[in-house]
């Protein structure tokens, strides 16, 4: 080891000096910075650990809080010897011996560590705390900390394994690095190094129907993971955990807790054991038979779902509501709407599947059916007192007050016989009450309709109920507009119809609507006739055809009688069937 003192000097005392104390440290080969030196305790105070070692300058000093915290305060004396490691020989300011005694334990541990690790051998420690990715592991007998991560904690991936912590128990060594100090073990490595004779030989001291005792180590959404007391880790499915419907194995065991398990299947071959809790339950299904498809029984309702419920008939014997058993009459209803979890009520079995392990229930079997009471107390033709309950851009929904959750359609088509529909259907406002004739009942399709206007009086359309089509009728002018037409209004009847400018006059120059003010009084003839479909058609021009056809029948063999005639077009006519005739 190289060292300068007084560096500037040049005198021949100084040199000499100098050599002197190479000379000194030189003595005792072991005295290097980085090495481990044995030194003997000389004093100790309540601060303060003094110690001294051949080769040394001075007496090097520990803090007695280093050595506390390895729990070797109380068991040094004076004079005891204790290993430490040569940090510096000098400091650069201070001029001191720096030792440090936890430093030679890491150094120590590190070198055993190394020699564990050649030889492939475990070493024991204990889980610390949790930490980014994993936990920190103290070696117990190395005085190091290492990372354990976590898929390395067990076979399969545990979430939380708190109770694993403060626990003594060995580890495998999986890697080192030197140069930054970091010791990475593995609890995995232990659980695997099981050989598969041992861990055959184990299994096979069981067989199907013992009974064992097992504590939780971690729940997934599959099932729960156990550990027998001679370590195997078994395997309780989510279907094994209760005979009733479990979502998670959360809501019948959590981790750490102890449950006796019932070996159903023992796998030599995956070298695994198949456990079941519900295995050591009463079968609700034994006695299945003393239930009755379409009989009622008392339930009490346990989960709510989006398709409906499910209950029990007794403890362990859980069924299911679907949401289409709801209702008579609606559909698809939540049923957080109209139950809760807790609750007690009637139901009815509907189908019973021993073989499936199913049962079926409904809740609408055990209500009237309100189509079953309409029915008996109305029927199409009647007139009835109901209330508004709801209302769309096109209908009302109304309902009669003796019949409950039994709507009726009224389109708005069927609110007037003259009019505008839109206008008069928002004239209609929820609550308000009125009378509605049952025009159409189909229970099958769960359709009832009705309508306002039929229950005001029959249809004016049977105005022209034993009138024919080419039928002359007389009608009053209301209205003429150059686009639209001519309104009209059939003496006798309610009813409005318009006569298109096409059905006016034969004679382009004739079919003027301004020819008309409005109050006139003219004939029309029927041109089309539906009275299912409530559709009329009037013509002009059609009677003006009907007339010329008569007179031609009429007065055709009379010379120049049809100049008479007051219509267009008709004298060419009728000279040209004289000259027919004459021929």
């Amino acid at each position: 080891m190289e060292i300068e003192v007084y560096p500037s000097s040049t005198t021949a005392s100084q040199e000499e000096f100098k050599e002197l104390l190479k000379s000194e440290f030189s003595k005792n080969k072991n005295v290097e910075e980085g090495k481990v030196i044995e030194c003997t305790v000389k004093k100790i105070t309540d601060n303060y650990c003094y110690l001294s070692a051949d080769g040394l300058k001075q007496e090097p000093v520990l803090d007695t809080r280093e050595l506390s915290a390895h729990g070797l305060l109380d068991k040094i004396k004076e004079n005891s010897k204790i290993e430490v490691l040569l940090e510096r020989l000098e400091h650069p300011k201070t001029g001191e011996i720096i030792v440090s005694y936890e430093k030679a334990v890491k150094l120590a541990g590190w070198k055993r560590i190394v020699e564990l690790h050649k030889q492939e051998e475990p070493v024991n420690g204990k889980i610390l705390r949790r930490c980014k990715g994993g936990a920190e592991v103290s070696l117990i007998d190395l005085g190091l900390v290492a990372f354990l991560p976590g898929s390395m904690i067990d076979e399969a991936p545990m979430k939380n394994f708190d109770h694993l912590i403060g626990q003594p128990q060995k580890f495998a060594i999986v890697k080192l690095d030197m140069q930054r100090g970091n010791v990475v073990v593995s609890r995995k490595h232990i659980i695997n190094s099981f050989k598969t004779a041992d861990k055959k030989k184990l299994i096979e001291g069981f067989k199907e129907g013992d009974v064992v005792t097992g504590t939780c180590k971690q729940l997934t959404s599959f099932g729960a993971f156990f550990s027998l007391d001679n370590g195997l880790d078994v395997l309780c499915h989510t279907s094994e955990l209760s005979y009733s419907r479990v979502n998670h194995p959360n809501e019948v065991v959590s981790e750490g807790q102890k449950k006796q398990l019932k070996i159903i299947g023992v796998d030599l071959e995956k070298l695994q054991l198949s456990t079941s809790i519900r295995g050591l339950l009463p079968d609700p299904f034994d006695n299945i038979d003393k239930y009755e498809e379409g009989k009622i029984y008392k339930c009490k309702i346990i989960k709510l779902t989006e398709f409906g419920f499910f209950a029990t008939l007794e403890e362990n014997l859980v069924c299911l509501c679907h949401q289409s058993t709801f209702s008579h009459t609606k559909k698809n209803i939540a049923a957080k709407k109209l139950f809760s979890v807790g609750q007690e009520i009637d139901l009815a079995i509907t189908e019973i599947q021993k073989d499936q392990r199913r049962i079926s229930l409904s809740y609408k079997d055990t209500i009237p059916n309100p189509f079953e009471e309409f029915s008996k107390k109305y029927k199409v033709g009647d007139i009835l007192n109901a209330k508004i309950v709801s209302k769309n851009e096109y209908s009302l929904f109304v309902k009669v007050d003796d019949i409950k959750d039994l709507d009726i359609f009224v389109h708005s088509n069927n609110l007037v016989w003259t009019g505008n529909s839109d206008e008069e259907l928002a004239k209609y406002k929820v609550g308000d009450s009125l009378k509605v004739r049952l025009l159409e009942y189909n229970q099958e399709e769960q359709k009832i309709r009705g309508g306002v206007r039929e229950a005001l009086g029959p249809d004016p359309i049977l105005f022209f109920e034993d009138k024919n089509v080419n039928d002359v009728i007389s009608c009053k002018v209301i209205s003429a507009d150059k686009k639209l037409g001519l309104k009209v209004q059939p003496i006798g009847c309610e009813l409005d119809f318009i006569i298109k400018k096409s059905a006016i006059s034969s004679n382009p120059a004739d079919a003027r609507v301004e020819r008309w003010t409005g109050g006139e009084t003219l004939d029309v003839a029927i041109a089309e006739k539906d009275l299912k479909k409530r559709k009329i058609v009037l013509s002009i021009k059609l009677l003006e055809q009907l007339e010329k056809a008569e007179a031609l029948e009429k007065y055709g063999a009379e010379s120049g009688s049809g100049r008479s005639l007051p219509f267009s077009g008709l004298a060419d006519t009728l000279k040209q069937k004289e000259e027919d005739n004459k021929e």
